[in-house]
């Protein structure tokens, strides 16, 4: 890429949100800690149970890792802060074509995401809306009524999408920290509780390798400060900000959350658990508090919807500005909001929605905790190998006093992703190595008919 290109597509990323740049520490921040704990922090605990301490070590292992990670990706926002996220720091390594199959994976995985996020919350309302129950179609209208109520709420702007994310992520936050006081409220009124139900599974590298890659799906998200760039004030502060206080806050939650579980529910039943923390709150205080689990389910599962609907109308945009969607996907409203590109992935995720309904809930989340996780590292991969290509060649020179300290946290994080890939299996891998192949022709065919160029070229 020359300068004058880099200058160029500085001005142009610049220009198409200009006057929109709304989002500040305190809203980045909420869209990383609400598009990471989402409704898999209900579910977690249990799927963790049948790997005893080795779920702590595996967590340990997911913590450092995604620091290291939160770090690269801080690093590329302070360095590059008017690229386009995720897809320039490939770009600038690697070429277009690998940072379209990357950002291709991201973007169906993703809204495949949102509509089983849509379909589970739906699940949790039967708790409060018997009616839904009692009606074949009623579910799956309600389902898509959700996904299509946060299309509207993003197409207000970064700022209507940043106050609802503050908002319900406040409000998913409080009752985490209460199954954390919870457990500590036992440890000191009756610490012969932690010690009723001793842990004895033994620990190999097999299992860690498996438990990091479930918490690596715990926590897919951490990366979503860098793709609304365009729409952050000072973003050279305010993303390395939110990345990492962001990263470290739902580290320390979901460590809390799943750990109080483990150790107060006899591990047999833990594993055959279909919601732990409920049954943590039935056994300290009562029944009906299914009820309110339920709620806090949906709540969680609502501020994820709210986040990752405007990631997908961010990271779509990104992609046709690129050339490889149509033009029209890059056009804002008034709010500063890529319309199109909303439109075009509500309809997506509604396709997804509409024709896996008939599927279980469980049945969706393991394919979601193995195919997604699979399908976003490559965004990993691809970005913190970029720092260290682009650490060997020298960066501005603002940033060469960090460089070897970046690099080698890059480094690192590269070999956490290589670590958590071999927990992954056979079959995701080839999900994946599939949904990159499919990609080529998306990417090759508008070049051999020769569509027009692309709005800005890098």
């Amino acid at each position: 890429m020359t300068a004058t290109a880099a200058a160029s597509s500085s001005g142009v990323a610049d220009g198409i949100t200009h006057g929109h740049r709304v989002l500040g520490v305190w809203m980045c921040t909420a869209l990383v800690v609400g598009n990471v704990i989402g409704i898999g922090v209900f579910i977690l605990p249990a799927s963790l149970a049948p790997y005893g301490l080795s779920a702590l070590t595996g967590w340990l292992i997911t913590v450092v890792g995604c620091i290291f990670l939160a770090i690269s990706f801080a690093y590329l926002a302070r360095a590059f802060p008017h690229d386009d996220g995720p897809y320039d720091y490939t770009k600038r390594a690697f070429g277009d074509g690998l940072a379209f199959t990357v950002m291709w994976c991201y973007w169906v995985s993703t809204w495949v995401t949102n509509a089983t996020i849509a379909i589970t919350v739906v699940g949790y309302l039967t708790v409060f809306i018997p009616a839904l129950n009692n009606s074949p179609w009623l579910p799956p209208v309600t389902a898509l009524s959700l996904l299509w109520f946060f299309v509207l709420i993003n197409l207000r702007g970064a700022r209507a999408v940043g106050g609802t994310q503050l908002l319900t992520t406040a409000l998913k936050l409080l009752p985490m920290f209460g199954v954390i006081c919870l457990g500590l409220w036992i440890l000191f009124t009756d610490p012969s509780a932690y010690r009723n139900h001793v842990i004895t599974s033994p620990s190999s590298p097999a299992d860690l390798s498996s438990v990091t890659t479930l918490t690596l799906y715990a926590m897919l998200g951490i990366e979503c400060a860098t793709i609304p760039a365009g729409r952050v004030r000072n973003p050279e502060r305010t993303i390395p900000l939110a990345t990492v206080i962001g990263t470290i806050l739902t580290a320390a939650v979901y460590i809390g959350v799943s750990i109080v579980p483990m150790l107060l529910i006899p591990q047999a039943a833990l594993a055959a658990s279909n919601a732990p923390i409920s049954d943590v709150f039935v056994q300290v205080l009562g029944a009906r508090a299914g009820e309110l689990v339920a709620l806090l389910i949906t709540i969680g599962g609502l501020g994820a919807l709210n986040g990752w609907t405007m990631i997908l109308g961010d990271v779509t945009q990104t992609i046709a500005r690129h050339g490889h969607f149509p033009r029209f996907l890059t056009k804002e409203n008034s709010h500063g909001a890529p319309t199109g590109a909303l439109i075009l992935t509500g309809v997506a995720a509604s396709i997804m929605l509409v024709s896996n309904y008939s599927q279980s809930i469980g049945k969706l989340f393991v394919f979601l905790s193995v195919v997604v996780t699979a399908a976003n590292l490559p965004v990993y991969f691809a970005c913190t190998l970029a720092i260290v290509l682009m650490g060997r060649q020298g960066l501005a020179s603002a940033q060469r006093k960090r460089t070897l300290t970046v690099v080698a946290a890059a480094v690192c994080a590269v070999v956490y992703c290589a670590w958590a890939s071999i927990g992954i299996g056979l079959k995701p891998f080839l999900w994946t190595v599939a949904l990159g192949a499919f990609s080529a022709p998306v990417y090759w065919l508008p070049r051999y008919l020769k569509s027009p160029q692309a709005v800005i070229v890098k």
